[in-house]
């Protein structure tokens, strides 16, 4: 079967078969794709040759379909070319070429997935029951082929390639639930791609919840593990689970970090939490892996936080523990033991050590990596793996997570050699060495998570990351995005406050009157002289007004509006008692005044706005009001003044208009005419045209009528010639003849009949026969008859 392409590359990149037909390439203008796309579409097909590439074809986070055909009977084997034509309508539908397709010719080999008969198809699924096509249900053809692929394939990857313009892309799949959002530099004419497959590792495991064989299968060979004997991996019936253990069966404990007791504290409480223990005291140690189920264990943390304040303020190098019965069964006991613990070796957690044994290990490097670290964070998991490797949790825990969560995350995969700006924005570093970046977002909770970009994206972070979010209280502090501090001078009277200074203002010993506002709020800069004023009138040792812009600043959850402008008044040293200024009451200084004196402590309010003003003040207040409107009057005066000449003046253009309008009508009755009359004449002008051609043809007939006659007349003058010369012929012979009767009778010389003598002939003439007389007689009689 002979073949040829052609690439057409203006105006748009369009890969022509000459059997297929043309198949458009609408993906980034980058010549590695583009080339990876020409490579496709030339091949198609996936050759399949050994049971090694049998596994990294069903081990890839791609769809694939394999055919299986045999090519020693046939040079092409039957519905070879309806598969190979359903490999090119894939690419027509999807110009990636997310669905691949291969093709297998040896029976030991097809029969390992289930394909006995030439022409059978396979379609791979990891979790689901995989799929033969079944032509007696469905006609063979190349558009049911990929269209029964494309409907019943599996997405365990998904790669999300924006396309610049206004899309709903990134919405429509991030409002599915929350999205685990991976950037990694991809090169698609790359022959591997490891960290893809570390991805991929991370996708099967996450998602196998009930430990298949097969895709235990794929996992060994992802690790490059050797495998054992390769089974079939035809489908086969799901395995009886069993049934799940009961709570007394064995417990399980998981350790719990209490935030600070106080903003500035360097100390956690730490406890272990155990289901079902007896009433003794337990020492706690080191995290083992939970045996009891999910749900379980978030009655008891449900539990252990209704009892938090028994442990909140727990100071002291000793164990505390304490029993409590459960919320939901008066038969199960829970056991937490608690103990302070500085934040410099909360990373110590999941180590070897007891949890509350001194470690051995120095902490100096530890403890400048915690100052350095803002206020309030907890080191994650990963962040453990990170500063210590050789910390191997299992991955038991991790294995099926996706079923014993309420947050199921999504994956996509974006390049972030294309699309590394989406990654600034959602917080990854703009100058980095290597463009690596992960985040989870949920839109659901309007809230988003970031990798540390300080730890390579690999495996076991995205594990210990994914870990974080699942559980029921996440240790993963929410990234908030925030504008570049504003340094304003200290004559200005409103301070501008940014997600980075939003704590520092808000927690300062004073009181704070801060007004939520966005750029594109067309109403909230109204309110700027408002706010002027009252800082003007408020001591700013004592008092700030401040602003924020909600647009470019991410805020913590608790202080979250819903809609713009919004007051917020935080009292000193009450900050968990803040304020908002009620919605249905205009935004005005005497009322926002009301509310702050309200709200604020008497002691903090200045004299002049505490005190009752005086018999002095209130005079002198009512001779500045009467200033004040006499001034009001006169400026009224003005502009009534002004209103009398703006409509005068009205009345001189409305004339004006009036005037106008007549002569425009006016001038379109004249054009209106005019247009008429230009008509009659092009009617009059094509008539005499008409009648002019039609006398040109009359002239040119009688031109030729007469030159006829010109001819006729000159053809009877020449005839009119010759019958004179033959009058006059014939005068001179009958004057002969009389002659000749006249005189005697010739001698007869030689002959008994002498010849007649004819009628003269002029000189150089040839004589004429005697019967020329009766000739030309004849000769004009016919001419006669004939005119």
């Amino acid at each position: 079967m002979q073949k040829t392409e052609a690439f057409l590359l203006f105006p748009c990149d369009i890969s022509v078969s000459s059997e297929f037909g043309p198949i458009e390439y609408k993906g980034p203008m980058s010549a590695v794709y583009i080339e990876k796309f020409i490579r496709r579409v030339m091949k198609p097909l996936l050759y399949i040759p050994s049971q090694s590439e049998l596994l990294d074809f069903l081990s890839d986070y791609e769809p694939g379909v394999l055919g299986y055909f045999e090519f020693s009977g046939s040079p092409q084997p039957p519905g070879y070319l309806t598969f190979f034509t359903s490999a090119l309508h894939s690419l027509k539908k999807d110009y990636l070429g997310t669905v691949r397709f291969g093709v297998i010719t040896n029976k030991h080999l097809a029969k390992l997935v289930s394909l006995v008969h030439s022409g059978s198809v396979y379609l791979h699924r990891h979790f689901n029951t995989s799929l033969v096509f079944r032509r007696e249900a469905v006609n063979y053809t190349a558009e049911n082929i990929h269209k029964w692929a494309l409907e019943n394939r599996e997405a365990l990857l998904r790669w999300l390639r924006p396309h610049g313009g206004k899309s709903l892309l990134l919405n429509n799949e991030l409002k599915k639930g929350p999205a685990l959002l991976v950037f990694l530099p991809f090169n698609p004419l790359a022959e591997s791609h490891p960290l893809i497959d570390e991805i991929t590792e991370v996708a099967l495991e996450y998602n196998n919840c009930h430990g298949d064989q097969v895709v235990e299968r794929l996992l060994q060979h992802l690790r490059r593990v050797d495998t054992p004997v390769f089974r079939p991996l035809a489908p086969e019936p799901p395995a009886q689970l069993p049934e799940p253990p009961l709570i007394t069966a064995s417990p399980c404990c998981n350790t719990v970090v209490l935030p600070q007791w106080h903003s500035v504290s360097r100390t956690h409480n730490v406890c272990e939490l155990c289901v079902n223990q007896s009433a003794g005291g337990v020492r706690p140690s080191s995290v083992g892996m939970p045996q009891c189920s999910f749900f379980e264990m978030a009655a008891a943390l449900d539990s252990f936080y209704l009892k938090e304040q028994t442990f909140y303020h727990v100071a002291s190098d000793s164990i505390e523990c304490s029993n409590f019965l459960s919320s939901y069964s008066p038969f199960s006991y829970y056991t937490a033991c608690c103990r302070t613990i500085n934040r410099a070796v909360t990373g110590f957690i999941d180590s070897g050590q007891g949890v509350f044994e001194t470690p051995t290990i120095a902490f100096s490097s530890l403890e400048k990596k915690c100052e350095a670290d803002p206020p309030g964070s907890v080191p994650h998991i990963e962040e453990n793996r990170y500063l210590f490797p050789e910390v191997d949790v299992s991955s038991t825990n991790f294995t099926g997570l996706s079923c014993r969560t309420n947050k199921t995350l999504n994956i996509y995969l974006l390049d972030s050699n294309l699309f590394w700006l989406y990654a600034e924005r959602l917080g990854a570093p703009s100058a980095t060495r290597v463009k690596e970046f992960a985040a989870i977002v949920d839109v659901k909770e309007e809230s988003h998570y970031i990798l540390d970009p300080k730890q390579a994206l690999m495996k076991f972070t995205l594990e210990s990351f994914i870990q974080n979010f699942s559980v029921l209280y996440s240790p993963l502090k929410r990234h908030l995005i925030g504008s570049d501090s504003a340094q304003y001078p200290s004559q200005h009277l409103i301070t501008e406050v940014t997600t980075d200074t939003f704590w520092e203002v808000v927690l300062q010993k004073q009181d704070v009157l801060l007004l939520y506002y966005a750029q594109w709020c067309g109403f909230c800069p109204s309110l700027n002289h408002i706010f002027i004023q009252l800082a003007r009138l408020l001591p700013t040792d004592t008092f700030t007004v401040a602003r924020i812009d909600v647009s470019q600043n991410d805020l913590p959850w608790e202080f979250m509006v819903d809609r713009l402008p919004t007051v917020l008044f935080f009292p000193c040293n009450r900050k968990d008692r803040s304020v908002k200024y009620p919605e249905d009451l205009p935004i005005t200084l005497p009322n926002l005044l009301r509310f702050i004196l309200h709200h604020s402590d008497p002691a903090s309010v200045p004299q002049n706005l505490a005190n009752p003003p005086t018999k002095e003040c209130l005079q002198s207040e009512a001779v500045f009001q009467q200033g004040h409107i006499s001034h009001l009057e006169r400026e009224i005066q003005k502009l009534r003044a002004e209103i009398s000449t703006l409509q005068r003046a009205q009345v001189q253009v409305e004339a004006q208009l009036s005037s106008a309008r007549r002569d425009e009508h006016r001038l379109l009755r004249q054009k209106q005419t005019l247009e008429k009359q230009h008509s009659l004449l092009q009617l009059h002008s094509q008539q005499l045209q008409a009648l002019y051609e039609q006398k040109t043809r009359e002239l040119e007939e009688v031109a030729r009528k007469l030159q006829e006659l010109a001819d006729a007349s000159e053809n009877l003058l020449t005839e009119n010639t010759w019958l004179k010369i033959l009058v006059a012929t014939m005068e001179r012979k009958l004057e002969g003849k009389d002659g000749a009767e006249s005189l005697p009778p010739p001698q007869e010389v030689g002959s008994d009949h002498p010849e007649p003598p004819g009628p003269p002939r002029l000189p150089g003439s040839t004589p004429l026969p005697s019967n020329s007389s009766s000739t030309l007689a004849s000769e004009r009689s016919n001419e006669n008859r004939t005119d």
